[in-house]
């Protein structure tokens, strides 16, 4: 069994800093690890108490207790991950919103409707940035746009023709 891990006495200005680290925070990943550290340095706990308090391993506590020693409250936020930077930028998303919201004819297209892969197309021509129509579908339901089936609406320039049709509709009913 390993010995406990017991913090080192921290100064009114790092608990005072931690306290206010752990009201302020909005991310609960965040806060958890400083509740870690707060019940460390206020109540003694060591890490297999501290474990069934916030429902974690208590290498889990080991590790975040050893990281807010070597470099204090920046080392319980994470760091960086690697991956693929993000490609869509604010601009694409700004112009994403401007296509959409035009007829497709104004901008030269030989279509009257767009559909998402005809704007993965049209963007992915004009800017350079090519993303799958589930991304760009994505973006759109985020900024309130959903696409569905057209629906076909049959209208005539006759000034009666919704009374003529009216008609129509209830003679087909008898």
């Amino acid at each position: 069994m390993r010995p406990p891990l017991r913090l080192k006495e921290l100064s009114k200005d790092e608990l005072d800093e931690l306290r206010q680290a752990y009201r302020e925070t909005k991310e609960a990943r965040i806060r958890t690890r400083v509740q870690i550290v707060l019940l460390a340095a206020e109540q003694q706990l060591i890490a297999p108490a501290i474990a069934k308090i916030v429902r974690v391993n208590d290498q889990t506590v080991r590790n975040w207790l050893r990281r807010y020693e070597n470099s204090g409250l920046t080392g319980l936020f994470d760091e960086p991950r690697p991956g693929a930077p993000r490609k869509v930028t604010g601009d694409y998303e700004q112009r994403l919103l401007e296509v959409v919201r035009q007829r497709p004819r104004a901008l030269a297209q030989p279509f009257s409707m767009w559909t998402i892969q005809r704007l993965v197309d049209f963007l992915g021509e004009e800017s350079g940035i090519h993303l799958s129509k589930a991304t760009v579908q994505r973006l759109l339901a985020d900024n309130e746009i959903v696409f569905s089936r057209p629906q076909h609406k049959i209208s005539s320039p006759d000034p009666e023709y919704e009374v003529k049709k009216r008609r129509l509709k209830s003679n087909a009913s008898t």
